[in-house]
């Protein structure tokens, strides 16, 4: 990982220099279709108050979605910043003792607007690359922010639509294709995304509802068999995640508890459930960087599991910060998602790395170590979902990860061979959730 220099004012990129190359592409007018995209998929509706997360650097995409909400029918947007280098001079210069503190308004804030039933959407962008080079990796893991624990409960009790979409910056650019002249790599990230979001169909809104029935489809098939456990096997990776016998396997394609419907990621190719965290054992290999909110990276990430507590944590590059990560609760050494992705989503076929997880996720499976999903678990066994303050996705899947279910008599079924699903179409109507949801929120 290329070092940040000493003087980190020369580091920040001139966004009015690295982004002039592209307007020759119209960006505004991309600035505008990725937001309509995101209140597409955070559903905004008339009247509600949607607060729009962002970092510094994302401000015209901000701009835009904020725009985009307001002719939706939005009563007021709030914009809010979080500045990465703000962070940095916090960890360097502020008492250890005191990074885990947050005002209890920031935590106020997320449950007052839950209570009003807004909206959300969530900017990703990589807009500070090196921002944490030189840092005391064991005191990156004690300050969350901009993460605060009262969004997972907002989360989990499903009190608001919210949804993610990347949010491309200059920085993230030369980063993700470092060969190419800074200009050059703005315009080739928008391509990126442009393609990952379908934003290239003559509907992508359409598009995506195709995509998203394809992908219930497969949950339900997988919520159908009841798996007891799965196996996972492939290079570095001999792991098996058991299962809670109520899970139910699900897509992004969630609903609030008042029924309105809002997909939680743009992009998402991914089928995932919430495991039993005492139940998975063996050990695992990551296949992509893991990138911590902060922008520390992780390189070669491998764990080993026990019992379901991860009791080894190693890489090949910053292994302490993940470990420091994992010490803020017992849960965080638990996993509480597991997802499966196929081959037919438009992330993977790229073969590039992106440092971002909500897009690097939905190229390969992936698990999760921290908190899990409640809602997707029937209301026996709800309460042993993970409950942790840490959520941290890490890529596990490739063509040469063997998926299989395990049965409660032993049998292995084929789930994934090749990034292909396995197991057969589904024959009659879904009944599994006494409350009626299928394999939906």
């Amino acid at each position: 990982m290329q070092k940040q220099p000493t003087d980190r004012s020369t580091s920040r990129p001139s966004l009015d220099r690295l982004s002039s190359g592209v307007r020759s592409r119209d960006t505004r007018n991309m600035f505008a279709r990725l937001a309509e995209l995101s209140v597409y998929g955070a559903n905004v509706q008339e009247g509600q108050i949607v607060i729009v997360n962002a970092e510094i650097g994302l401000e015209e995409q901000a701009r835009a979605t904020a725009e985009a909400a307001y002719k939706r029918g939005a009563k007021f947007v709030d914009v809010v910043y979080f500045d990465p280098y703000v962070k940095r001079v916090r960890i360097e210069n502020a008492d250890p003792d005191t990074l885990d503190f947050v005002p209890e308004w920031y935590g106020e804030r997320v449950l007052r607007h839950a209570e009003q039933h807004g909206a959300r959407i969530n900017l990703r962008g990589v807009t500070a690359p090196n921002v944490t080079d030189g840092l005391d990796k064991a005191l990156l893991g004690k300050d969350m922010l901009p993460t605060v624990k009262e969004t997972f409960k907002v989360f989990d009790e499903r009190l608001i639509n919210w949804g993610y979409v990347p949010a491309p910056h200059p920085a993230w650019a030369t980063r993700v294709h470092p060969d190419l002249p800074a200009d050059e790599a703005y315009e080739r990230l928008w391509r990126d995304l442009e393609h990952i979001l379908r934003l290239d169909e003559p509907d992508p809104l359409a598009a995506w509802d195709e995509r998203m029935a394809e992908l219930n489809d497969c949950a339900q098939r997988l919520t159908e068999r009841r798996f007891d456990a799965i196996e996972l096997r492939g290079p570095g990776t001999e792991l098996n995640i058991g299962l809670l016998s109520t899970a139910i396997w699900t897509t992004v394609d969630f609903s609030t508890a008042k029924g309105l419907r809002h997909i939680s990621n743009l992009p998402s190719e991914e089928v995932f459930t919430t495991p039993d965290p005492l139940r998975t054992n063996g050990h695992v290999t990551a296949t992509k960087p893991l990138v911590l909110n902060d922008g520390t990276i992780i390189h070669r990430l491998r764990v080993r599991f026990e019992n379901g507590v991860a009791v080894e944590i190693d890489a090949d590059e910053n292994a302490e910060v993940l470990r420091s990560l994992t010490e803020i609760d017992e849960g965080a050494r638990r996993l509480g998602e597991l997802a499966l992705v196929d081959g037919e989503g438009r992330i993977g076929p790229l073969e590039t790395v992106f440092y971002d997880t909500l897009l690097d996720e939905n190229a390969s499976s992936h698990i999760a170590l921290g908190n899990g999903f409640p809602f997707l678990i029937e209301e026996e066994d709800r309460k042993r979902a993970n409950a942790s303050a840490r959520h941290i996705d890490f890529m596990i899947g490739s063509p040469e990860l063997d998926v299989d279910g395990v049965t409660l008599d032993g049998e292995r079924i084929p789930v994934l061979r090749n990034l292909a699903w396995q197991l057969p179409p589904r024959t009659g109507p879904l009944n599994v959730s006494r409350e009626g949801r299928g394999s939906r929120w």
